[in-house]
């Protein structure tokens, strides 16, 4: 069944507006509740006071669904049947409900007029506006204002009075704002990281100047030791990076007239980023002149970087070119390539001692518990790192060699003597005075218990035998001496002996040897953060290497490259390259620019603390980081 509901409402000149709706079903509710079909906003009326239901027979029943009665054809009633073709008029509250029927479709029509004010004092009041608070509250116009003014004074006003009267405190370093609520806070774009946490209260530190941007001054007054320049000549600086186009020349112009400059500190470090560590650089920063730098300033020994999985300039390692006589090492930096070698004054084949079949493996098992392994030796049985991880120790023979290379010469009792190592006047000088304090052992003819040929003749050569024999018996220390030194000896096989030493040495001189710790100097490596790789992944030639003087840390491509894992910020990789586990890798994840020597992005303090230098590096100049 349907009913037809017909709701009007009067214009202003009195012409009648009629808004027909359709309701589907045999019964319709009539209330104030805006569910109800028959919707009646007026406070006479219950939320759900009646309902129409259609009866079988075709006429309409209207009943209350409470207490509150209706009228109908001017009497009050709980409950009325009505025949839709008589017809019949309701009253609930202020309205009218007519009810006819429909000529063509011969459903019920209910036809809803409000006859009378919904109060006596407001007769003009809108439906929409009678039971809301818009009647209380200021117009649209006059509120506007209003905010707009509070706005200015919450916003404007308050913190410009706020940092006027706080000025004065940005000149003493040791003043601080006093607690409580500071209107200037509300300009703040964000918390300051956790190095700069302590200045959280107190804007003038850096914003010394209203509305003037942070100056690099204002950074140097606290970093005087940790910052300096990226590049000591600022204007190359600004040629590096080139004159801005199309609207980034637009944005500078307007960033210029605001004293924004290019080129200052934070251009790159940027803060209010949030309560965290600083983040790291984005690697947008780096590029914007290491992008095409050589076509900006063709002078440049720099070569051109962008995007490391892509871009990137090989690498160029700090090798050992050859020993001083005084032991200290001559640095050459060449570019990466298969095949380099440096002069460590070593002899030693990785190969040998990382086999599982031969007798170094043989040994090992002979061994257990001894070493990393119970198969054949593994790189960590030689190479301990560093106390922070980053590097490792340089090898030293007494803890990583000596184990399996004894120099044992003479034991007495219990106790070994042993060659002192790296001191060869001093092996010289032992092994002279062993021989030299001893005596050779005495022959068994000249033992009174002894069988000996009879007669006095056989006696008196064998007394002859062994006075010779004591005599010349200091001259094996000589001997010892070559055959220690000599091919096969205990410093032959490991060292480079020639003949060209002093007599404190009986002529030998063995080649000084010096442990290259850090071949990258410019840029950064942390072996903590590899320590789930293997060490084969990265050093793939080790096994295979027969030469102490192989240069066996990847470079930039290749088996055990950089480039097998990391792949640039934007995780691009080469065409054609097996990325199996890709890491985005950004400049600042290697790079620092104020090179003192510690990892990147690391607070001062910790970088110096995990930073390690071997005589070899630090009697090596530092590479800066300048656009030469």
């Amino acid at each position: 069944m349907t009913f037809l509901v017909r709701q009007i409402a009067l214009k202003s000149n009195g012409e009648e507006i009629v808004r027909p709706s359709t309701i589907e079903g045999d019964e319709l509710l009539i209330g104030r509740d805006s569910a109800c079909a028959v919707h009646l906003p007026d406070l006479a009326v219950d939320p759900r006071h009646a309902r129409a239901r259609i009866e079988r027979d075709g006429v309409l029943l209207v009943e209350s669904l409470g207490e509150q009665p209706f009228e109908a054809d001017g009497r009050s009633t709980k409950s009325r049947t009505i025949d839709p073709a008589v017809g019949a008029e309701l009253g609930f509250g202020g309205h009218r409900l007519t009810v006819s029927r429909d000529a063509d479709s011969g459903a019920p029509v209910i036809t809803v007029r409000r006859i009378e004010a919904v109060s006596e004092s407001a007769e003009d009041i809108d439906l929409g506006s009678a039971f809301t608070l818009k009647g209380l509250l200021p117009g649209k116009r006059a509120s506007a204002w209003v905010f707009a003014l509070a706005m200015l004074v919450a916003f404007l006003a308050v913190p410009i009075w706020t940092y006027a009267t706080y000025q004065p405190l940005a000149m003493d370093k040791d003043a601080r704002r006093p607690a409580g609520v500071h209107g200037d806070t509300a300009w703040k774009s964000g918390h300051l990281s956790l190095a700069h946490h302590n200045l959280e209260n107190d804007c003038q530190a850096c914003h010394t100047k209203a509305f003037v941007a942070v100056t690099d001054n204002a950074c140097l007054t606290c970093h005087k030791e940790d910052a300096h320049s990226h590049i000591p000549d600022g204007a190359r600086l600004l040629r590096a990076r080139g004159e801005p186009q199309g609207m980034a020349r637009l944005t500078q112009a307007v960033a210029s007239t605001f004293n924004r400059p290019q080129g200052r500190c934070v251009g790159c470090h940027t803060e209010h980023e949030g309560a965290g560590a600083m983040p790291a650089t984005r690697q947008q920063f780096c590029t914007d002149c290491h992008d095409g730098l050589r076509s900006r300033l063709p002078d440049s020994k720099l070569a051109d970087a962008a995007d490391f999985g892509t871009a990137h300039p090989q690498f160029r390692p700090s090798l050992i070119r050859t020993v001083a006589a005084d032991g200290k090492p001559v640095f050459a930096q060449v570019s990466w390539a298969p095949g380099l070698k440096e002069a460590n004054g070593l002899k030693f084949t990785h190969a040998q001692h990382l086999s599982h079949s031969n007798g170094v493996a043989q040994m090992v098992r002979r061994r257990p518990g001894q070493f990393a392994a119970n198969d054949a030796l593994g790189c960590q049985d030689c190479h301990k790192a560093e106390a922070g991880g980053a590097r490792f120790k340089p090898v030293v023979m007494e803890e990583a060699c000596e184990s399996c290379h004894s120099l044992t010469f003479d034991q007495i009792g219990g106790t070994f003597r042993t060659l002192r190592h790296g001191q060869p006047e001093q092996v010289v000088a032992d092994l002279r005075a062993y021989y030299r304090g001893g005596a050779p052992t005495r022959p068994a003819m000249l033992s009174g218990m002894a069988r000996r040929i009879p007669g006095d003749a056989a006696r008196t050569a064998s007394a002859a035998d062994y006075a010779r024999a004591v005599h010349f018996y200091p001259t094996r220390g000589d001997q010892a001496v070559a055959q220690v030194f000599g091919k096969g000896g205990m410093c032959f096989d490991c060292h480079t002996v020639t003949r060209t030493g002093g007599a404190a040495t009986d002529g030998f001189a063995v080649q000084k040897v010096a442990q290259n710790t850090r071949y990258y100097h410019v840029g950064w490596f942390d072996h903590t953060d590899h320590r789930k790789t293997d060490c084969a992944t990265c050093h793939t030639r080790a096994k295979t290497s027969n030469d102490a003087s192989d240069l066996l840390v990847p470079g930039l491509d290749g088996p055990g490259g950089c480039r097998s894992c990391h792949v640039g910020e934007d995780g691009a990789k080469l065409a054609g390259a097996n990325v199996k586990d890709p890491v985005k890798s950004g400049c600042a994840m290697c790079h620092a620019y104020h090179m003192d020597g510690g990892e990147p992005w690391k607070p001062a303090d910790e970088r110096k603390k995990r930073a390690i230098v071997t005589t070899a590096v630090a009697d090596r100049p530092r590479l800066p980081a300048v656009m030469r």
